[in-house]
């Protein structure tokens, strides 16, 4: 059991949820004594007759795991499902209800922004609280002060109160302090999404270079890509409870295929979510599979089909279709437009339907999202745009999967044809020209 960081032995979390308030003044407190009665009374009309009762929610229902030295987990599921509640936990933020966690190491955590800072300190001051408060020396804080700062990219700020600062400067110190301060434990919730691509990039990497150095990484986050990426093993929460746990390949597919519940079709004509002028609008869409089956479940290298209708109200006469592609957390892929492909949209009256072929993808295990728009050449007037439509998800398949790709190997999967040129040998050595 040595090897064992975290072990978490049938935790429980219950929120008792009602209208509490509190009164910090002798006048406030005066004052609600005085009105009881009246508010009793109201209470009273209100629930007729009845006393208001407290709700109950339980957050987290007898969860049980262990983590060991050194592994980088990831946390998944949808909103509710009690991930970040478990972080609190496991990061000693609050207490549980029921069972106990064991905790072996340091432990930085990088939960919601306003989570362990003093807002009245500078920046300066909150990194030397929060080393304190790890059992750091000051002389240990001190050599990593400089590089804490520089990844923060917080130079001119640093000695300014965090309470001025946006919730991404917020966030970056935050995340600079948790992982440059080397605690045994590391723990990240979905805070990242704050921050701009770049710096997640960056937080990234450094996440995976904490974990090269054998330190033990938890990691919550709605990107699937991010989740693969960084972790070898998964947890999935679902209303409070332990729905899958293990190689997270099998249980990202998991959720991917829940979360989607296998809606391959949507009907767009009472889609709210869109804009245009309404010339044009698309009425259904879909996805299907080489064997022309409806489905959002696809593998690497799989053809993928996305085929829509559409209906023209008032006469356009030159049209421009695009097909956009996007992660899950929105970040666009790319916009694949009819004329790009040398494709010219026929001429019809009333309803059209199109099909794009994605041929042998190569996109990273994760989830993905279809947009449709329509519009005039050039894009400058929009008849109809939908974003976001329709999800799909990519499992790892063949000989690509989730052992065999590279960590950092990115969003695509391209296999270009090489060939060397001009060679020579010199010795043993092949030298390129």
């Amino acid at each position: 059991m040595s090897d064992i960081a975290i072990q978490v032995e049938g935790v429980s979390k219950l929120y008792r949820l009602g209208e509490r308030q509190r009164y910090k003044t002798a006048r406030e407190s005066l004052m609600r004594t005085l009105s009881a009665p009246v508010r009793t009374i109201r209470q009273l009309v209100n629930t007729n007759g009845r006393p208001p009762q407290e709700r109950e929610l339980w957050a987290l229902r007898d969860v049980s795991f262990d983590i060991r030295a050194g592994e980088v987990v990831g946390i998944i599921g949808r909103n509710g499902a009690g991930k970040s509640t478990l972080l609190k936990l496991i990061a000693r933020i609050t207490e549980p209800t029921a069972g106990r966690i064991l905790i072996r190491g340091r432990v930085g955590s990088l939960l919601e922004v306003g989570t362990g800072f003093h807002p009245e300190l500078t920046g300066r001051e909150n990194v030397f609280l929060n080393g304190a408060i790890l059992g750091m020396r000051r002389a240990e804080i001190l050599r990593k002060f400089d590089q804490i700062v520089a990844f923060a990219e917080l130079d001119q700020f640093v000695d300014t109160p965090v309470k001025r600062y946006s919730s991404g400067m917020y966030m970056r110190l935050a995340f600079a302090v948790a992982a440059h301060l080397q605690p045994e434990i590391l723990i990240v919730d979905e805070v990242l999404a704050v921050g701009d691509a770049q710096f997640q990039r960056k937080c990234l990497g450094k996440m995976d270079e904490v974990a090269g150095q054998g330190r033990t990484v938890l990691f919550v986050s709605h990107n699937m890509g991010a989740i693969m990426q960084m972790c070898r093993r998964v947890v999935m929460l679902e209303r409070g409870c332990v729905k899958h746990i293990g190689d997270a390949q099998n249980v990202v597919s998991a959720y991917l295929a829940e979360s989607c519940d296998g809606v391959g079709e949507v009907d767009l004509r009472q889609w709210s979510s869109r804009s245009g002028d309404g010339s044009l609008r698309f009425e259904s869409v879909r996805l299907l599979n080489s064997f022309d089956v409806v489905t959002t479940d696809f593998s690497i290298g799989d053809d993928i089909n996305v085929e829509f209708v559409v209906r023209k109200y008032r006469r356009r006469e030159s049209l421009t279709f695009a097909v956009e592609l996007a992660t899950s957390d929105g970040l666009k892929l790319a916009n694949m437009i009819d004329g790009d492909s040398g494709f010219s949209v026929p001429s019809f009256t009333d309803t059209c339907t199109l099909r794009i072929t994605l041929s042998d993808v190569r996109f990273y295990p994760g989830s993905y999202r279809i947009g449709l728009f329509v519009g005039s050449p050039g894009g400058n007037e929009s008849y109809d745009h939908v974003d976001g439509c329709l999800s799909f998800n990519i499992a790892g398949g063949g000989r690509l999967t989730s052992r065999t790709l590279p960590r950092t190997a990115g969003l695509l999967f391209l296999t270009p044809r090489w060939q060397s040129t001009n060679t020579s040998r010199a010795g043993n050595a092949l030298v390129l020209q």
